[in-house]
C-alpha cells in the first residue's frame, strides 16, 4: 500500500487481528481505497467526508452491490482513527446496510428424532460408497458439538482424538482455534465410523469425512445431503409445506438445548454464557446472548425439552 493512509490501515487491521478476528472482509476494499487515494488524493492524510464519499460512490466502481461492504470497510477505518485520537469522517448508522438476519428453525424433539432416523437410513450410493456411513455421523457431530457446518464438513483426521474425544476446531469464522470435547456416545459412534473409513476408503485422505476423491465435501453437495434427510424425515408433508431448514439450524438447536438445560437446573444464564461462548467459538457475548432472545416462549419453560425423547438420536454402538 502506498497512500498516506497505508500505515494506519495496516495498524487498524493488526489491531483487529489482535482481538482474534481476521479483518479479511475489509482487506481487499481497504487496498482498493489505498490505491484510489494514491491516484486521486495523493496529498490527503485526513479521512474526510469528501474523500470517503468519492471513493464509495466513484463511477470506477461498477459493482453497485459492493457499496455496502465499501461503506463497512471505510467505517471500520474511520472508527479506528477516531479511537486513536484522530479526526475522521464516519458514515452514519442510517447508511449502513443492515442485512436481515434469517430466522432460524429451532427443531422440535420430534423433528430432530425423525431427521436422525432418516440419516441412519440414508441410501447407499455407488458413486459415493462411504456416504451412507458419513451422513449419520457428521450431522450428529455438528449437532452434539454445536459446530458451524464447515467446521464439521472440513474436520481433519489429525484434529480428532479418538482416545480422549477431544476435537481441535481450526479454520473457524474468526480464525481462532478452539478445543472441544465430544460426549461419550458421540465418541463411540466416531470410533465405529473410523473403522468403516479405514476399511472402505481406498484413497489416503486428511479429512475425517472425505468425498470420493479424498477432499472434503463441497458446500453444495453437503447441503443437498442435509435436505435429502429432511425430506425423507417428512415423507407425508409436501415439499412446498416443509419448514425451511439449514444445516446451521442444528447449531442453533444445540445452543437452545444447552440454555434450556440450564433453565431446568435453575442456573444463572448470564453467568453461564461465557462457557457457551467459548465452546461455540463466538467472537463476543452478544452472539451468544442472541440465543436467549431466539428461544420461543414455549421452549423457555423448565419443561421445554423432553430429554428422554432424545435418547435415540445417538444409537447404541458396539465398538
Amino acid at each position: 500500500m502506498t497512500s498516506l493512509f497505508a500505515n494506519r490501515i495496516k495498524d487498524a487491521l493488526s489491531h483487529f487481528q489482535s482481538m482474534g478476528r481476521s479483518g479479511y472482509s475489509h482487506i481487499c476494499y481497504l487496498r482498493n481505497f489505498d490505491r484510489y487515494c494514491t491516484e486521486h488524493y495523493p496529498k490527503e492524510s485526513c479521512l474526510t467526508k469528501e474523500l470517503v464519499w468519492d471513493w464509495v460512490y466513484s463511477p470506477l466502481h461498477r459493482n453497485a452491490n459492493a457499496v455496502a461492504p465499501r461503506i463497512a470497510a471505510v467505517r471500520f477505518l474511520g472508527r479506528y482513527l477516531v479511537a486513536t485520537g484522530e479526526d475522521a469522517y464516519i458514515f452514519p448508522d442510517s447508511m449502513v446496510d443492515t442485512k436481515h438476519r434469517m430466522s432460524p428453525h429451532v427443531f422440535t424433539d420430534d423433528e430432530l428424532c425423525r431427521f436422525f432416523a432418516a440419516a441412519d437410513a440414508f441410501p447407499k450410493c455407488p458413486q459415493y460408497p462411504l456416504q451412507h456411513r458419513i451422513v449419520p455421523v457428521v450431522f450428529r457431530l455438528i449437532y452434539t458439538c454445536g459446530l458451524r457446518p464447515n467446521e464439521g464438513r472440513e474436520l481433519k483426521r489429525a484434529n480428532i482424538n479418538l482416545n480422549t474425544g477431544e476435537v481441535l476446531i481450526t479454520d473457524t469464522k474468526y480464525q481462532k482455534e478452539r478445543l472441544i470435547v465430544m460426549s461419550n456416545d458421540m465418541l463411540s459412534l466416531c470410533r465405529k465410523y473410523v473403522g468403516h473409513l479405514d476399511m472402505g476408503f481406498p484413497v489416503s485422505t486428511e479429512y475425517f469425512f472425505p468425498s470420493q476423491d479424498g477432499d472434503c465435501y463441497n458446500n453444495r453437495h453437503f447441503n443437498k445431503l442435509f435436505k435429502q434427510c429432511w425430506h425423507q424425515a417428512n415423507p407425508d408433508i409436501p415439499t412446498a409445506d416443509l419448514p425451511y431448514v439449514r444445516i446451521y439450524d442444528l447449531r442453533h438447536r444445540f445452543a437452545s438445548a444447552i440454555l434450556n438445560r440450564w433453565v431446568d437446573e435453575k442456573r444463572d444464564l448470564y453467568a453461564m454464557l461465557p462457557y457457551l461462548r467459548t465452546y461455540m467459538g463466538h467472537a463476543d457475548l452478544l452472539a451468544t446472548e442472541y440465543y436467549i432472545h431466539l428461544l420461543p416462549e414455549n421452549l423457555m419453560k423448565s419443561t421445554g425439552i423432553n430429554w428422554d425423547s432424545l435418547e435415540n438420536i445417538i444409537p447404541e454402538v458396539s465398538v
